[in-house]
């Protein structure tokens, strides 16, 4: 069947004509085609975490909050209200939702042990136990308790902290309790960076 543009139009005309004349309500339909695809998402306010800007965002989710439902994140925009980007964001920050809902998107500890070529997941514990066992053993075994002059330094510059820009004040606090009472001297922050 050979048609032209022109014969496309008409028969496309004719059907609408056609459809109203019979009594098809298509108030409906064009309702639903206005209505946003966040009509019905929840609004959750967050931070972007990339940069030291710290950027507010606006994620929204889609889920009836059951017990065995997981909410689906379906858009991220900038936050109007945010007094630092008013609304706006950088590339970046545009792109949050591919990075929530990528599938590769890492979801429980991992570890590579020495001497081996991959990953392995490891348990929430797990991790946490490794964690508290590697910074007692590069405490004990980098800590100066004099330096050269013999005074009393009590510094451990095997380690050191980075915090990032999504920390809150509060967590850097104790974060700054938890590392000088370790001795760590190499402190910092990204904001600061």
């Amino acid at each position: 069947m050979d048609g032209s543009r022109r014969d496309f139009l008409k028969a496309g005309a004719l059907g609408g004509a056609a459809t109203s004349f019979f009594g098809f309500d298509l108030a409906p339909a064009y309702a639903q085609l206005r209505e946003l695809k966040i009509a019905r998402a929840t609004e959750t306010r967050s931070t972007c975490p990339y940069c030291s800007v710290s950027c507010g965002v606006i994620i929204y989710t889609i889920g009836d909050n059951a017990k065995n439902v997981t909410p689906q994140v379906v858009h991220v925009e900038g936050d109007p209200d945010h007094p630092i980007n008013r609304g706006t964001l950088c590339p970046k920050g545009a792109s949050l939702e591919q990075d929530i809902v990528n599938p590769r998107r890492l979801l429980k500890p991992q570890v590579r042990r020495p001497g081996s070529d991959h990953w392995e997941d490891i348990a929430w514990d797990q991790a946490i136990d490794e964690i508290g066992h590697w910074v007692k053993k590069t405490r004990d075994e980098t800590f100066i308790e004099r330096d050269a002059l013999r005074r009393t330094v009590n510094r451990c510059e095997g380690i050191a902290w980075i915090g990032g820009c999504t920390d809150t004040n509060e967590f850097n606090y104790l974060v700054g309790k938890a590392m000088r009472s370790l001795g760590v001297c190499y402190l910092e922050t990204q904001a600061r960076v």
